[in-house]
Formats: structure tokens, C-alpha cells, sequence
């Protein structure tokens, strides 16, 4: 197991039957070599997804109840009452409806709120009031509705930019963007000019485009966008997940059991 392994390890492992990445994703692994020398790669996906979601739960309840302003007004020691939101009756558009967005959609269902999920092949359903694809039209009138934004989706070809000037210009002006997943599915600049310019209320951005986010971006003087350096997903409990991960598929591959994340399978 381990983060990578590299061909000139790879072909000292003679008897290795199986990899387990430590990340979710592979697309740095020599997959053909893998594939070719028989060795079944699997990968940490879902480890991350609590964390992940807690945090994208925690920044729209920030901007809702405005806590940012009040942590403003903290630092300044001004005991002035401020205007703030309320999350329930929102709607919450969850793109991508994999571990994170069902971890997502799972901690919306205490807040009265209703959720639009898009996914790929919205026939199969899924946990939120409403499943679309990513059909321009459909897609553009659930953009129309929502009042928050959260971005889960993997960055593929069709999601590269897939929230761009167009989509944010759909979006209500009082919306607010939580991008979980990977920064070019958001417009950077589409975003920056948004804020400035009450397009949005606000963003939240655990990645970022370019990413790491330059000391000189202009988003980081935005009081409006709430940054993280990419660490949504890093708690303590990920590394017990992955062991449990690892551990049952070391048994499974004794007992000729199913493996759990498997992403090559020879």
C-alpha cells in the first residue's frame, strides 16, 4: 500500500497480487503495467467523505448565519448586532452524487431543506428530492432554484469549467458556491468578477484554481470567499478508515472474498 509505486518496484514485486492506493484517485499510477503484471489496484475512495461534508455543511451554515461577520466584528471588539439567514427552506443543488454528496445530502436531512442532486445517469435516482443530469436545460433551471451550490463531482472532461460565467449568471444573486471537489470545474475568474459585483453572496473553496492559490490572488482580499487549503477531507479518522479498508481486503484476498474500491481488476 502506499501513495504511489513506480515501474522500477513494481517489476522487483514478482508476487505482488495486489496494490491499495492511499488516494481516491489513480490516474498517477502506471495502470498498463499494473494491469499487464495481473495486479489488482484498489483505492481509498470514501474515506474522505465525512470530513469533506461536515465542512461543506459548516461553510453554508457560515454564510447563512453569517458568522464570518461576526468573527469580523470580534477581531474589531464591536458589540453591534448583524443581519443573518436561516439554512432552512433553502435549496441545496449537491453536483455529483458520490460518497461525498450522499455524505452531503445525508447531514441536509435535519435542516428542512430540499436538495436537487446531479448526477451522470440521474435514471438510477438517489438521495435527494430531486435527481437531474447534467443536461444544459435541466440543469440551468435547477441552478435557477438554488440557493446553495455544492460542487462533489470528479473533474472529467464534461466538468472541466462546468460552473462558468453562464451557470453562475443562472444562479440567484443571493447564492452561495461550495466547491468540495477540484478547482477547474469552477470559472475562476467568472467567480472573482461575481463577487465583486453581487453576482454571488458568496463562495467557499477547498480547492482552488490554480491551486496552491497564488500569495498575490486577488480571492484571498475577498471578505465574500472563504478559502482552505485543501484539507476538508484530513482528519485523523481518514488513516482508520483506509487501514479498515486495507485490512478486509487482505482478508477477502486470503479467503478469495470480494474486495472493497476496487478500480483494476486484471
Amino acid at each position: 500500500t502506499g501513495v504511489g509505486i513506480d515501474e522500477a518496484l513494481l517489476a522487483a514485486a514478482e508476487n505482488l497480487e495486489l496494490f491499495a492506493c492511499a488516494f481516491a484517485g489513480t490516474g498517477h499510477l502506471p495502470m498498463d503495467e499494473l494491469d499487464a503484471r495481473g495486479v489488482t489496484v484498489t483505492n481509498a475512495g470514501g474515506i474522505h467523505a465525512p470530513g469533506i461534508a461536515e465542512q461543506a455543511i459548516g461553510q453554508m451554515l457560515t454564510f447563512a448565519r453569517n458568522l464570518h461577520e461576526g468573527v469580523r466584528r470580534k477581531q474589531n471588539r464591536e458589540w453591534r448586532h448583524f443581519k443573518a439567514r436561516e439554512l432552512t427552506d433553502s435549496t441545496v443543488t449537491v453536483v455529483g452524487l458520490g460518497s461525498i454528496g450522499r455524505a452531503v445530502t445525508q447531514r441536509l436531512q435535519g435542516f428542512d431543506v430540499d436538495t436537487i442532486g446531479v448526477r451522470y445517469t440521474p435514471e438510477k435516482g438517489g438521495p435527494t428530492d430531486e435527481v437531474i443530469g447534467f443536461d444544459e436545460e435541466p440543469f440551468h433551471d435547477a441552478l435557477a432554484r438554488t440557493d446553495y451550490l455544492v460542487v462533489a463531482c470528479p473533474l472529467t472532461d464534461l466538468t472541466r469549467g462546468l460552473i462558468d460565467a453562464d451557470a453562475i449568471a443562472t444562479l440567484p444573486p443571493h447564492a452561495v458556491v461550495v466547491n468540495t471537489a477540484r478547482g477547474p470545474i469552477l470559472d475562476t475568474d467568472a467567480v472573482v468578477t461575481a463577487l465583486q459585483t453581487e453576482g454571488l453572496r458568496g463562495v467557499a473553496l477547498d480547492v482552488t484554481d490554480p491551486e496552491p492559490l497564488p500569495e498575490d490572488h486577488v480571492l484571498w482580499t475577498l471578505e465574500n470567499a472563504l478559502i482552505t487549503p485543501h484539507t476538508g477531507g484530513h482528519t485523523p479518522k481518514h488513516w482508520d478508515r483506509l487501514a479498515d479498508i486495507l485490512a478486509d481486503n487482505y482478508e477477502a484476498l486470503d479467503s478469495g472474498g470480494d474486495l472493497e474500491n476496487v478500480v483494476l481488476a486484471p
